[in-house]
């Protein structure tokens, strides 16, 4: 395994501190705003739980999760509660899922395709399976040995979000090569310059979703990140096998998770309103960023600011670190963001203002 890449921010943690007005940290990402109570009143009404959770997702919340992919991302499933195989489960949160869909999938020897700047849970979740990995944006011209690949679009840490064309580009090379194309979509409905749009949409997969699979997670777009709460959807053939296996190691979501979920998934006021919270800060932070002479690449979308000084990132966090503010490394990510650093936009309104004026100052 490799190393946890956080660990290697506890220098640049405690120099941050040292700050008179406190630390102001942008590095990981974690949700900060009060979980709606939408959720948290669906959760506690469902507080009495004796009896094990179901890993294929009660009907309610297979009923809300398809119709907010309907109405969310204009993405049509396979009928949730059929008799076919599911085309859609709910997840122990996104992470877990990524980390491990390649064992789940029964995948044992061959290469996974991951972006050239990508979440580092892509190649745990391949190292885990004894596979190799290997960085690309682009469909490789000789598919030999894949097995399995990730897209992930809005991306994290950059922001980037695909065109239609790349999409359909992806779904046209995983099906010619009957590899499994997997979009991690946890940022979807945080478009800001561009709309993202699912792998699952029908103008990207076509008439159905074979060899193709999405995940969502309700982290962001809900505050919801202590619920772990995720969703797989898509072909039927490769859901059913990801819930069988789940259902053998006992990879069950709560049930008061899920009757939060599916209220979560039935309303989309709190959704938008967390959205323009983000949306005013991203402003705030962005503003700034530029004015103390970093250039912003990509962050089209997504909870990131992706930014440079065209210096080595470890440069660029020290120089961060010295205004109290804690970034995370491009490097986290892969070569290709040696130069880069993530801010995130998941802290108060308080400490956004903070890291701006120490930037600006």
């Amino acid at each position: 395994m490799p190393d946890f890449p956080w660990d290697s921010l506890a220098g640049a943690r405690a120099r941050a501190a040292e700050h008179p007005g406190g630390v102001v940290d942008l590095s990981i990402g974690t949700p900060v705003d009060d979980t709606p109570a939408v959720l948290t009143e669906a959760l506690a009404a469902a507080g009495d739980a004796p009896g094990y959770p179901t890993a294929l997702g009660t009907a309610e919340l297979r009923t809300a999760a398809a119709g907010w992919l309907r109405r969310r991302l204009g993405v049509e499933v396979a009928d949730p509660l059929g008799a076919g195989g599911p085309s859609l489960i709910p997840t122990v949160g996104s992470k877990e899922l990524v980390a491990l869909l390649p064992t789940l999938l029964g995948l044992r020897t061959g290469t996974v395709v991951i972006p050239e700047v990508a979440y580092p849970t892509y190649e745990v979740g391949a190292v885990l399976a004894g596979l190799a990995v290997r960085r690309t944006d682009v469909p490789p011209p000789d598919a030999a040995g894949v097995v399995l690949v990730w897209l992930n679009s809005p991306g994290n840490p950059h922001g980037r979000v695909l065109s239609d064309d790349q999409l359909r580009e992806w779904v046209t090379w995983g099906r010619a090569h009957g590899v499994p194309v997997v979009a991690d979509e946890c940022y979807v409905t945080l478009g800001w310059d561009v709309e993202p749009r699912s792998l699952l949409h029908p103008e990207i997969a076509g008439a159905d979703h074979a060899g193709l699979l999405a995940v969502h997670s309700l982290s962001k777009q809900s505050t919801a990140a202590g619920y772990r709460a995720g969703l797989l959807s898509g072909d039927p053939g490769l859901v059913r096998p990801v819930w069988e296996v789940r259902r053998h190691l006992g990879l069950l979501v709560p049930g008061p998770v899920q009757a939060a979920m599916a209220a979560a998934l039935d309303d989309d006021a709190h959704v938008d309103a967390q959205r323009e919270r983000y949306r005013a800060r991203r402003e705030t932070l962005a503003a700034a960023v530029r004015g103390a002479g970093l250039r912003i690449d990509h962050s089209e979308a997504g909870l990131y600011l992706w930014a440079t000084r065209d210096e080595d990132c470890w440069a660029t966090i020290e120089w961060l670190a010295g205004l109290g503010v804690v970034a995370a490394p491009g490097s986290f990510y892969g070569p290709a963001g040696s130069t880069h650093v993530r801010l995130a936009l998941t802290a108060t309104d308080e400490r956004i203002a903070a890291a701006a004026e120490r930037l600006t100052g």
